[in-house]
C-alpha cells in the first residue's frame, strides 16, 4: 500500500520534470533557430541596402555622365552655330488632298472641300495637348515651305544666297512687289502661315478643311484662331489685293466620259481617300479648278502654242503664296489633236485630272486616271472612314 502511494506521487513529478526539460530544450533549440533566422534577415537587409545604395550611386553616376555629355554637345553645337539661331523641329506633318504643288490654292479657304489631316508626332505632342482645341472653329498653322526650289540658297552666306528682294505677283499680271509685301513662299526664312477650319480632333490628329497645304508639309506650331483679336475690322490692303475675281475662271464643265472614268478610278482609291464618294471628289475637282491654277507664264503664253512636257515637276502654285522669282516651271502639259488648246494635268490624292482652258476662261475637265509617280508623305494615311462618325 505504501509503495503504491509513493509510486503515484513519483509519476507526476517525473512527468513534470520531463516536460520541463523538453520545454527548456525546445526553447533553446527554437531560440537558436530564431537567432539564426534573425541573423540571416539582417544579412539580407544589409545586402539589399548595399545593392540599393550601389544602384543609386550608379544612377547618379549615369545622370552626371549624361549631364556632362549634354553640356559637351551643347557647347559643341554652340561653337558651330550662330548664337542668334533657335532650334525648331516639326511637331507634325500634313496629309493633304494636294499631292503636288500644282493646284494647291494660293490662299486658305478658297477651296472649302480641300481636306487635310494634320498628324502630330506623339512623342512631341501627346493627345492631351489637343484637349479643348475642338471647341474652336479655325486654327492658325505655322509651317515650312519644304518644296521651295531655292531652299539650297538659304544655307549660303547672305552675300551669296541671292534671295530676291522682289517677286512676281499673279494679280499684277507679272508685276513685281517687295517680298515682304506679298505672301510668296520664297523668303529669307521659308516659314508659312495659314488658317484652316477644324472639322474634327481625334487622338493626335486634326481633320482640316479649306487648306492650302501640299502633302508632306512639316508643321512647326498651331494656335487657335481668335476673332476678337485676329480679325481687324479697319485693316487696309492695296487695291491689287482686293481683286478677288482676277483668277476666277468663267466655268468648269465635265466631259461626257469623265463620270464613267471617275467611277472606275474611285474603286481603287476610295479606301485611302479623305472623301466619302466620287460625287464629293468631283465637287473638290470643280472647286479647285474654279480658280486658274496655272503659272503666270502659262496664263500669258500665246494660246496657239503647244508644249509636250514629260514627267516634270509641276509648276508652283505654291501653298499660301504668290509665284516666286524663278518659279515659272510649266505645269505638266501634253499635246492634243486640237492645235488651239493645251492639256494641263492636276493631281488630287491618287488621281490625275486632265483639263483644258480656253482663251475666255472656260475649263473643260476631260479625263481622270490613277496618278503615277506621285509622292505621298507616308503609307499610314488617314481616310474618310476614320472620321465619318465625327463628320456626321
Amino acid at each position: 500500500m505504501g509503495d503504491s502511494t509513493a509510486t503515484s506521487q513519483w509519476l507526476p513529478t517525473t512527468f513534470t520534470l520531463t516536460f520541463s526539460v523538453a520545454a527548456i530544450t525546445a526553447f533553446f533549440i527554437l531560440g537558436k533557430k530564431w537567432r539564426a533566422m534573425e541573423s540571416n534577415v539582417k544579412e539580407l537587409e544589409a545586402s539589399l541596402k548595399s545593392s540599393v545604395d550601389k544602384c543609386a550611386a550608379e544612377r547618379q553616376g549615369r545622370i552626371r555622365a549624361q549631364q556632362e555629355l549634354r553640356k559637351a554637345l551643347l557647347q559643341q553645337k554652340t561653337e558651330n552655330m550662330d548664337p542668334t539661331s533657335y532650334p525648331m523641329i516639326p511637331i507634325g506633318t500634313v496629309q493633304s488632298c494636294f499631292s503636288t504643288r500644282n493646284g494647291t490654292p494660293r490662299q486658305p479657304l478658297l477651296v472649302p472641300l480641300a481636306r487635310a489631316c494634320l498628324m502630330f508626332d506623339p512623342m512631341r505632342v501627346p493627345p492631351a495637348s489637343l484637349e479643348g482645341l475642338e471647341e474652336y472653329s479655325h486654327i492658325w498653322i505655322i509651317y515650312v515651305f519644304h518644296l521651295n526650289t531655292d531652299l539650297d540658297k538659304l544655307w549660303l552666306e547672305p552675300s551669296r544666297s541671292k534671295i530676291k528682294a522682289k517677286v512676281r505677283v499673279p494679280r499684277l499680271k507679272g508685276g513685281k512687289k517687295g517680298v515682304y509685301a506679298t505672301r510668296t513662299p520664297h523668303r529669307p526664312s521659308p516659314i508659312g502661315l495659314t488658317v484652316a477650319k477644324i472639322e474634327a480632333v481625334q487622338g493626335h490628329m486634326i481633320l482640316l478643311s479649306g487648306v492650302d497645304l501640299v502633302d508632306g508639309t512639316p508643321v512647326l506650331d498651331v494656335k487657335p484662331y481668335l476673332p476678337y483679336c485676329d480679325s481687324i475690322q479697319d485693316s487696309m490692303v492695296p487695291e491689287w489685293v482686293k481683286e478677288d475675281s482676277l483668277l476666277a475662271v468663267a466655268s468648269v464643265i465635265f466631259s461626257e466620259s469623265f463620270h464613267s472614268a471617275l467611277a472606275d478610278c474611285w474603286e481603287s482609291v476610295k479606301r485611302s481617300s479623305l472623301y466619302s464618294s466620287q460625287s464629293e471628289m468631283k465637287k473638290l475637282i470643280e472647286q479647285v479648278l474654279s480658280w486658274d491654277i496655272r503659272s503666270s507664264s502659262q496664263r500669258h503664253r500665246p494660246h496657239k502654242s503647244i508644249l509636250t512636257v514629260g514627267n516634270v515637276e509641276p509648276a508652283k502654285i505654291s501653298p499660301n503664296g504668290e509665284d516666286g522669282e524663278g518659279e515659272e516651271t510649266p505645269n505638266p502639259v501634253s499635246e492634243i489633236c486640237d492645235p488651239s488648246l493645251i492639256v494641263y494635268h492636276l493631281n488630287l490624292e491618287s488621281l490625275e485630272i486632265s483639263y483644258t482652258i480656253d482663251c475666255e476662261g472656260n475649263v473643260l475637265v476631260d479625263s481622270v486616271a490613277p496618278a503615277s509617280n506621285v509622292p505621298r508623305s507616308n503609307q499610314n494615311r488617314c481616310n474618310y472612314t476614320m472620321w465619318k462618325d465625327k463628320l456626321g
